[in-house]
């Protein structure tokens, strides 16, 4: 029955003391396989009023964004062409890439390479995972591809699978891998 105390600064809002109890349980049963209802996690909180580093008092740091929730929202954003909203999400040296695209640098790019490859397309998102790094968080989002070929012939159930890579809270890298090109056979 792992136990795990984390002495954490008062500040940190209740979302982002539960995503990290949630991450640190996740660790937890991923390298012990302890059952996820026997993994305690404590969170101590202390002032900064009662705590300091190289003598002075700290505060806490403002918590990073939900990566999960900021790829849906990339996502959402580029699924209903509001590229504006979708490029907040990117930092400057943001690289994407698509079976057959090459390395793109822009959404600009990105449109006129999809231009002829499909009216539209829509996606059905099954399950997102996210790993935590020390400089990068990586979110993989998989599911199904639905939409509509240059031809007005409907497509759906096209498998798909997106990685993400965030630093500083912005998107670098996404590579993406799908079956669009057998279903077009």
């Amino acid at each position: 029955m792992p136990m795990l105390q984390v002495n954490l600064l008062k500040g940190y809002s209740p979302e982002i003391k539960h995503r990290l109890m949630r991450a640190l349980t996740g660790a937890v049963r991923g390298i012990t396989q302890a059952k996820p209802d026997a993994i305690t996690v404590w969170i101590h909180e202390v002032g900064s009023d009662q705590y300091s580093r190289g003598g002075e008092p700290r505060q806490p740091g403002v918590g990073a964004p939900d990566s999960a929730a900021m790829v849906g929202d990339f996502l959402a954003a580029m699924e209903a062409r509001d590229l504006e909203k979708a490029e907040t999400y990117l930092a400057a040296d943001f690289v994407m890439s698509f079976p057959g695209s090459g390395e793109l640098r822009s959404l600009a790019q990105l449109v006129d390479w999809a231009r002829g490859r499909y009216r539209y397309v829509k996606k059905t998102i099954i399950a997102t995972d996210v790993a935590y790094g020390m400089d990068t968080t990586v979110v993989t989002t998989h599911g199904t591809l639905a939409g509509e070929w240059p031809d007005g012939r409907a497509f759906n159930g096209i498998r798909f699978i997106d990685r993400f890579e965030l630093r500083a809270g912005l998107l670098v890298r996404q590579d993406v891998w799908n079956d669009l090109a057998n279903a077009n056979e």
